[in-house]
């Protein structure tokens, strides 16, 4: 029985401990800091726990007990034993945090308390901010990489305005790597899993010199692909990756420490996989043409069927050093790196075995920039002041081409017959369509031929700069007051280069000199509507039909013949009259969605300057009172900011107010639609009061909290593209709890996210008027539980080990826009369908981990692992099928995974 201590805590101490009786695993233990980074490579065996962890989260050194911040922990015993790969894996062990991977491994999007963006649209700098050895890595492309000597990754949820020179509106994670050591020693392990996975890295460092240490790190990461391609014969979502990582470390006199890291790793694989959930009305089509996918109705068969293989290539280094040393009462820290990034992804966009699509291409650079400069101390007793100044210059560059191959004019020539009742083709089109406009010959064999399609460059530049600081003021002993403060001033150029040759996509169904044409397929529709309801049909009549009518030949007789000339041709007459010139009425309208690769407006021009420019002054108040050694709690007021995005995709259009302007300059192209270049800054607030305990081998935090984002940049794929638009407003009230007991050999864990997110006002998203209704993506209820064991056994210690993560039941997306009934300029007329068609997709999640490891004196260690292990089938995401009106496309989780591991430390 554990015996706790009397006084003012206890009875929230009794209340703690009977929270962690049906505690879990989340961080059995962490690692407590040498000021020279010595050691690190032996972390398990001098681990602290629960809130004795040692953290930065406030840019100093202090136990997680001691820091007055919403912040979780995982540290590299957890990433060891939980088997965690990558940035991916953490989220089955923080219950704050959603991570998720789409189209490619460059499209990795984090989400804390609900909050987040970025994803596969480069303009985006994420709202929730990755930095690695006090590194800002600008973009999702530059966050994914496999976890070499990790310390400890901090996940600090809510705005971080006043700590983080580059603001992140909705949170940060913060990777730290083990310092270079004075002392020899290494790691080195090696995995063997099903999907003949093989994982192996290794890890050395040790002293050059009295005042000189390196560390040098290095890995790689093969496996199977988890899906069967049908079309192509091979698998798809594989592993192929390694990395390297150096860091030469100086310390000095009078603090002088310098850390230099550099570090380069490489992706080649075969990803990622997408499964057809819904086929559409033209799936019909592809059939016809030989061409297949998997069977909506068994998604997670984990079967796919492409034509050709997608490539994911991605190459990322950079360097970066670190400069601390002693200046008057305090210590003054720069932060000095550049990062570059390549990102080439190839990939069959129709996710069929047909040729409909040549090798879809994205090719992204990024290059980055950053300068940290901040000191540290305490100017007088009870006193403490951190200040500080952030440069950030970026520089994004992509080039896509989305082109038509060898099938898809007979596919859209399917289609045409399919939704005209067989009365128009592709050829008979692009000889009526010359035809009006005076030249017959003018779109012969011009329409959906291979390799016409869309071509774009786009380009970003953007520069930031940010002054921060932070004032922590004891009023009385135990009772803190902080202040903090964060200017940002941030430019953002950028430009387009883009150009569609696709002439059908450039056809205006509603142009003057085709009225004619308009009005013969009017009047044969009317003619056809009305002799099928005068003979009772239940349909429109077909040609040899209406002429049976006409002549007295049908069962109606003469009657039927006097009633066609009389009443239905009269009638035909008078409807094709007045609606050939009526938009709403055009009977071409059913061939819109074969027109999805439409002129573009290139930017800068005379109307749109290509330029953003935002500043903005954000603040933290905060309260923090220590009750007693074991006991704080904190109340604050905060406040975040981001600057504005660009949307670098396909679906980058104009803003509806620069419609005038851009009429008025002659600067529209054929069916010219409108939407959004850029979501303009989001502004963040947080209300929020908490509470940590640690007291004999028991820890909780406890954290209530009233967050909002105005302005929130909505990024939805479109199927070819991006929408990015700016909510109204988002809020989400939360309530986390994150408890552990150490209870001698036996550690138990136990943490709970609760959220109520609503859109509280998000009247223009992609799929229509969304205010008062619940954001996707976000679990009402997230848990994450689980034990863990030390037993002596022999020569060494045998520690089973089991997490679980439940995540209640949410919507997978708001609604999916290829369902949208739109007006003629584009906007949306009404959205029933399109919200009702994602409605059935929803994500449950029940993730168990378990290992069992044995771990001898000489630091050898083995052990048994597996992820998933109840095999929990859940759909990512879902969007719009590409170039397959009505069908639904998605991506879907990792399947059961499981290895054995060896590692040596010494």
């Amino acid at each position: 029985m554990l015996k706790l201590s009397a006084g003012k805590s206890g009875l929230v101490r009794a209340f703690l401990l009977t929270g962690t009786a049906v505690a879990a695993l989340h961080a059995p233990a962490a690692l407590a800091q040498d000021e020279d980074g010595a050691d690190d490579q032996v972390a398990t065996q001098e681990a602290g726990s629960g809130n004795e962890i040692v953290v930065t989260a406030t840019k100093r050194e202090q136990t997680l007990q001691e820091v007055p911040v919403a912040v979780t922990v995982t540290t590299a015993e957890t990433l060891e034993r939980g088997q965690i790969r990558d940035i991916k894996d953490l989220q089955t062990v923080v219950p704050s945090l959603i991570v998720g991977q789409r189209q490619s491994l460059a499209a990795t999007n984090f989400f804390i308390r609900g909050f987040g963006n970025g994803a596969n649209n480069p303009g985006i700098e994420p709202s929730v901010g990755v930095f690695v050895d006090g590194v800002y890595r600008s973009r999702t492309v530059a966050q994914v990489t496999d976890l070499p000597d990790v310390q400890r990754i901090e996940v600090l949820r809510g705005p971080q305005s006043t700590l983080f020179g580059k603001n992140a509106s909705a949170g940060v994670i913060s990777i730290s790597t083990q310092k270079p050591s004075f002392t020899l020693g290494g790691s080195a392990e090696l995995t063997y899993g099903n999907y003949d996975a093989l994982v192996g890295k290794a890890h050395i460092t040790g002293p050059i010199s009295e005042n000189f240490a390196f560390s040098v790190a290095g890995g790689f990461n093969t496996r199977d692909g988890f899906f069967k391609d049908v079309g192509t014969g091979h698998r798809t979502n594989e592993r192929d990756r390694w990395f390297a990582r150096g860091q030469l470390l100086f310390e000095g006199d009078s603090g002088l420490s310098v850390r230099v890291i550099g570090d380069y790793d490489k992706i080649d694989e075969n990803c990622c996989g997408v499964v057809n959930l819904k086929s559409g009305p033209t799936f019909g089509a592809v059939l016809a043409l030989g061409g297949a996918t998997n069977d909506p109705n068994d998604p997670f068969s984990r079967v796919v069927s492409n034509n050709f293989d997608s490539t994911n290539e991605i190459e990322n280094y950079g360097i970066s050093g670190q400069v601390d040393f002693d200046l008057g009462p305090g210590s003054l820290t720069s932060i000095t790196a550049w990062r570059k990034t390549n990102s080439l992804a190839v990939q069959d966009p129709d996710f069929t075995s047909a040729d409909l699509v040549y090798p879809f291409l994205q090719e992204t650079g990024i290059k980055t920039f950053t300068q940290e400069v901040r000191w540290t101390g305490e100017v007088a007793p009870g006193l403490d002041l951190l200040i500080g100044a952030f440069y950030l210059s970026d520089n994004v560059g992509q080039q896509e081409n989305l082109l038509y191959s060898t099938q898809f004019r007979p596919y859209a020539n399917i289609l045409v017959q399919g939704a005209t009742g067989g009365a128009l083709n592709v050829p008979l089109l692009e000889q009526t369509f010359g035809a009006l406009e005076g030249n017959p010959a003018k779109y012969v064999n011009t329409f959906f031929q291979p390799g016409t399609g869309f071509r774009n460059h786009f380009n970003l530049k953007s520069e930031s700069i940010s002054v921060f600081g932070q004032l922590d003021f004891e009023i009385t002993d135990g009772l803190t007051l902080t202040l903090g403060g964060n200017y940002a001033n941030d430019w953002k150029k950028f430009r387009t280069d883009a150009v569609s040759n696709d002439t059908f996509s450039a056809i205006d169904f509603n142009a003057p000199q085709y009225a004619p044409f308009r009005y013969n397929l009017l009047y044969g529709g009317a003619l056809s509507a009305g002799v099928g309801q005068a003979l009772g049909l239940g349909r429109s009549a077909t040609p040899a039909e209406i002429f049976a009518f006409a002549t007295g030949a049908s069962p109606a007789g003469a009657a039927g013949a006097a009633a066609y000339a009389n009443v239905i041709v009269p009638g035909a007459t008078a409807y094709a009259t007045a609606n050939a010139n009526n938009p709403l009425a055009n009977p071409l309208n059913a061939l819109k969605p074969l027109q999805f690769l439409p002129p573009f407006l290139n930017l800068p021009n005379s109307v749109e300057p290509g330029k953003t420019h935002d500043d903005n002054f954000s603040y933290t108040i905060r309260l923090a009172y220590d009750i007693d050694p074991s006991l704080n709690v904190y109340a604050s007021y905060a406040t975040g900011f981001k600057a504005s995005s660009v949307n670098l995709s396909r679906d980058s259009r104009p803003f509806a107010s620069d419609r005038t302007a851009l009429e008025a300059a002659g600067l529209t192209v054929a069916n010219q639609t409108y939407g959004s270049r850029f979501a303009g800054p989001e502004k963040s607030r947080v209300i929020e009061a908490g509470l940590k305990y640690n007291d004999n081998g028991l820890s909780a935090n406890v954290a209530v909290f009233k967050q909002q984002i105005k302005g929130f940049q909505s990024n939805l794929f479109t199927g070819t593209g991006f929408a990015l638009l700016n909510a109204g407003k988002q809020s989400t009230f939360g309530i986390e709890l994150e408890t552990q007991a150490s209870l001698g050999d036996l550690t138990l864990n136990f943490a709970t996210t609760y959220l109520d997110p609503k859109y509280d006002s998000f009247n223009s998203s992609a799929v229509g008027n969304l205010t008062g209704t619940k954001p996707a993506g976000i679990p009402k209820w997230t848990v994450v539980m689980g034990a863990q064991y030390e037993l002596q056994v022999g020569p060494g210690n045998l520690i089973p080990r089991v997490s679980y993560l439940y995540a209640s039941k949410a919507a997978v997306v708001e609604g999916l826009p290829g369902f949208l009934v739109r007006g003629p300029d584009g906007s949306i007329i009404d959205n029933t369908a399109a919200l009702a068609a994602a409605k059935p997709f929803t994500v449950t999640r029940n993730d168990l981990t378990a290992s069992i490891d044995y771990e001898f004196e000489n630091g050898l260690s083995i052990g048994i692992w597996g992820r998933n292990l109840l095999k929990d089938n859940n759909i990512e995401t879902i969007f719009d099928s590409v170039a397959q009106s009505g069908g639904i496309s998605g991506y879907i989780n990792d399947p059961r995974t499981y290895g054995i591991t060896g590692r040596f430390r010494f």
